[in-house]
């Protein structure tokens, strides 16, 4: 089961439209800098350092380290670092270097200001504004330690591995039985005694388990009561017979506890994200550009895709994954338009939404205000089917800006797909 998951999210990674259809939800991600710093609070046991946003305070948390190494980190949200490369031909985020405030100068500073490009960031890479320097520490065994939510077990699940400080994908492909799962409950914590056992069984020896068991209820801990989706712990080190590290975090949260996690959640980077979708979130739209021509406004992330498979059929190609959820306000569906023309390949736009609660009528005075404060030259052609359907055709009609109003789906997608192709 466990391996299938994992093989599932080899083949999704390696076809980037598959994940953004399945997956077309938000959430929070973190930097690794912020992930210890929250880590400790819970009291898990993190390598000592800090982050900086210039060269100089770089080379002032390396003073406070007693180690003769540090290791500086470029802070990017994306994977891969150790074997990206910047826009500026340095290689590398990730470099042990002498303790000293030349050397922890110079590497800073080869990092920030420039952006990392990593198998995971496209070609243009990732601002890298802020780097993290930490002790160096001697790591006896790696491991991998993950938590995160298993919809076939309907609850959170703790992954572990002794092959840890590689991809749990390959180890995944190349030794699947080396991948161990614990089944967690949801109501309570913990207990020491099966993490303890867990620790055993993904290889911690007796002198260590303990400690390690320690580190796996705190982490559960964190996950439980800072609303995670996922932690991911790789590599989890054991440093000696009996002392155990957390060397590179990477902490999720689910963006629906934004609410009563205002902590966690000012730790958003929006530097670190497509500017798209930053417009989106704070509209409140699920929207994900996809290289297709013809932007789509639905509402309902089943309409959606359903709208997007027609459009397919009938051999044209979604510019973007958009739902404006259960409502179509002037502000939603003018951000929508926006996102959707800021594409230079979206030719034609089709709204399909379903009027509920929210009347037809009201959605239709909604698309004729957007298009005309964006002065929209793109086609479009709009689909509204429920409440008060008929007082909206008249509306699309009779606007004098040249939507086209269509009642079968079938016959939008295909006067959609014409429109597009023209």
């Amino acid at each position: 089961m466990l391996s299938n998951v994992f093989k599932f999210a080899t083949r999704a990674a390696a076809n980037q439209r598959s994940v953004l259809r399945v997956t077309p939800r938000r959430f929070l991600n973190i930097h690794e800098a912020d992930s210890q710093a929250l880590m400790k609070t819970f009291g898990l046991s993190v390598a000592n350092g800090g982050k900086a946003t210039t060269a100089d305070a770089a080379a002032d948390i390396a003073a406070t380290l007693p180690t003769g190494k540090v290791v500086v980190k470029a802070q990017v949200l994306a994977g891969g670092r150790g074997k990206g490369h910047f826009d500026n031909g340095f290689q590398g985020g990730v470099h042990l270097v002498d303790n000293n405030a030349n050397a922890v100068k110079e590497m800073a500073s080869n990092m920030l200001g420039h952006n990392l490009i990593t198998k995971q960031t496209g070609e243009d890479g990732r601002p890298c504004n802020m780097v993290m320097v930490a002790q160096a520490v001697n790591v006896q065994k790696e491991y991998y330690v993950a938590i995160l939510l298993d919809r076939a077990l309907m609850g959170p699940v703790m992954i572990g591995s002794s092959e840890g400080g590689m991809n749990i994908e390959d180890v995944a492909e190349s030794n699947p039985d080396a991948i161990k799962k614990l089944k967690l409950d949801i109501t309570q914590s913990l207990s020491i005694d099966d993490a303890e056992a867990f620790a055993k069984e993904i290889g911690f020896p007796d002198t260590c388990s303990r400690a390690a068991g320690e580190e796996f209820v705190k982490l559960y801990d964190l996950f439980l009561n800072t609303d995670c989706s996922m932690i991911e712990v790789n590599p989890f080190a054991q440093i000696s017979d009996t002392e155990v590290l957390s060397l590179d975090a990477k902490l999720n949260f689910d963006d629906n506890a934004e609410f009563r996690q205002k902590d966690v959640f000012e730790l958003r980077d929006i530097s670190q994200e497509n500017a798209n979708d930053v417009e989106a979130s704070e509209y409140d739209l699920n929207y994900i550009d996809l290289d297709g021509t013809i932007g789509c406004l639905v509402n309902g992330a089943g309409l959606a895709m359903a709208t997007m498979d027609i459009i397919e059929l009938h051999g044209g190609s979604p510019a973007n994954f958009l739902d404006v959820g259960g409502s179509a306000t002037v502000e939603q569906v003018t951000a929508a338009f926006r996102l959707i023309t800021s594409d230079p390949d979206a030719s034609a736009i089709f709204v399909n939404i379903f009027g509920g609660i929210m009347h037809c009528d009201v959605i239709a005075e909604g698309i004729i205000t957007a298009a005309k404060q964006l002065e929209l030259t793109i086609p479009v052609v709009v689909r509204l089917q429920g409440t008060n359907s008929d007082k909206a055709r008249k509306l699309i009609d009779g606007s004098g800006l040249g939507l086209v109003s269509c009642d079968e789906l079938d016959t939008a997608a295909q006067r959609v797909v014409e429109l597009a192709a023209n």
